[in-house]
């Protein structure tokens, strides 16, 4: 029991960790929001009712686009987007994006590469299968088949014809030289 109230404990504590790190504001229409981000830059200080870690940390400082006086709601958001870095000689965000692409796309032609052996393989033993019973065939030997009711059967001559082009078929598909 005592391992309950300990296990119910820690997940409180870290579900209250995760509601700390919220911040609370009243929009221009006055309706309360909630965000893991901070407010826009048109929501003035005294409209914020609750920051992460419970101070006031200063806001982020505003971006180009809104030092120029874009206050506008649709640009806010778009100015707040994080830009691609611009591509250097000297990496960083570009070159990590760069050797994740080829990574990813590494794993994907070895993926692609497995399936296809996977696919060569299952051929090359139909291939052998239909060769045998090709073999048999050829040979004149009877040829028994179960039927719906479990029985065995001989086939007969449209039945031994069409299963003969089934096999011709499979041949023709899997065994590629």
């Amino acid at each position: 029991m005592k391992m309950h109230k300990i296990l119910l404990l820690a997940v409180a504590c870290t579900w209250a960790m995760g509601a700390a790190a919220q911040w609370q504001w009243i929009d221009k229409d006055g309706r309360k929001v909630f965000s893991d981000r901070p407010p826009p830059q048109e929501i003035p200080d005294k409209s914020i009712l609750k920051q992460p870690g419970g101070s006031r940390p200063a806001r982020p400082a505003p971006t180009a686009v809104q030092a120029e006086g874009a206050t506008s709601p649709a640009a806010a958001p778009a100015a707040s987007a994080p830009k691609p870095a611009a591509s250097t000689p000297g990496g960083g965000k570009d070159k990590e994006l760069e050797e994740k692409k080829a990574q990813a796309e590494a794993a994907e032609a070895a993926k692609k590469k497995a399936e296809d052996e996977k696919i060569a393989k299952a051929k090359a033993e139909n291939c052998t299968r239909a060769r045998s019973a090709k073999a048999a065939f050829d040979a004149g030997k009877p040829i028994t088949q179960a039927n719906a009711q479990g029985e065995r059967i001989f086939l007969d001559g449209p039945a031994r014809a069409a299963e003969a082009k089934r096999i011709d078929d499979i041949v023709a598909s899997d065994c590629v030289r």
